[in-house]
């Protein structure tokens, strides 16, 4: 009885030491995933820092204006005014369709039902 629980103790240690290995190199794995995520991460963060500064030097009033002097022809773009501005409240939207009442089928009282 004695050699059959070392045998089972040490077949039980076998295994639990191949599990070890196998979770300590999937570990390894995702640590270093983890890692190629965070760098990319760190990249498009960049990417996006540039994006917003050229998107302001795109936007700079001065250019603005003198691409709306440049092309006034087309575009007929005029400054906008303070008197230009409304509160919502005093636009006047139109109203919506009244609902159309239902036709009740003359032939069938089942509106639904297949008509032969």
């Amino acid at each position: 009885m004695r050699p059959l629980t070392y045998l089972a103790c040490a077949l039980l240690v076998m295994g639990l030491a191949f599990w070890a290995y196998r979770e300590n190199y999937r570990t390894q794995a995702a640590l270093g995933e983890m890692s190629q995520v965070q760098r990319e991460i760190a990249q498009l963060r960049e990417d996006l820092g540039v994006l917003r500064a050229e998107w302001a030097y795109l936007n700079r009033p001065d250019r603005l204006r003198e691409l709306v002097d440049l092309n006034f022809d087309r575009l007929q773009l005029i400054p906008r005014e303070a008197g230009q501005v409304m509160d919502l409240g005093h636009i006047d939207y139109p109203k919506p369709p009244a609902p159309q009442p239902e036709v009740a089928s003359e032939s069938s009282g089942n509106p639904a039902a297949p008509q032969e």
